[in-house]
């Protein structure tokens, strides 16, 4: 029988390993940080955009319904056209009332 060989490990045990391939460790975990740090990143701007998006689509969605119904208001266009079409129907009133007045003369 051999002799078993024991290895123990302590604070003065010796690593040998070649220059190159540990250079290759070191160029290889920095590109693995570097792309863990890049996705991540990308991730976190891909679901801020997405919660931006939600907000815009249910804003739009109050308004698509509160704006028929008046609740958010009018434009100015829309209260000028409005005062346009009020007058508008009092003259064709006052025309129907002198018509009505002429045909009973």
């Amino acid at each position: 029988m051999a002799k078993e060989q024991r290895h123990e490990i302590n604070d003065q045990s010796v690593i040998s390993i070649p220059l190159r391939n540990l250079i290759a460790i070191i160029v290889a975990v920095g590109f693995a940080v570097t792309g863990y740090f890049n996705v991540t990143g990308r991730i976190s701007f891909l679901e801020h955009n997405l919660e931006m998006q939600g907000v815009h689509v249910d804003q739009n969605s109050e308004v698509r319904v509160k704006w028929p119904r008046g609740e958010l208001g009018a434009l100015p266009d829309d209260a000028e056209q409005n005062m346009r079409l009020n007058q508008l129907e009092k003259q064709i009133e006052e025309l129907q009332e002198a018509a009505k007045e002429n045909n009973t003369n």
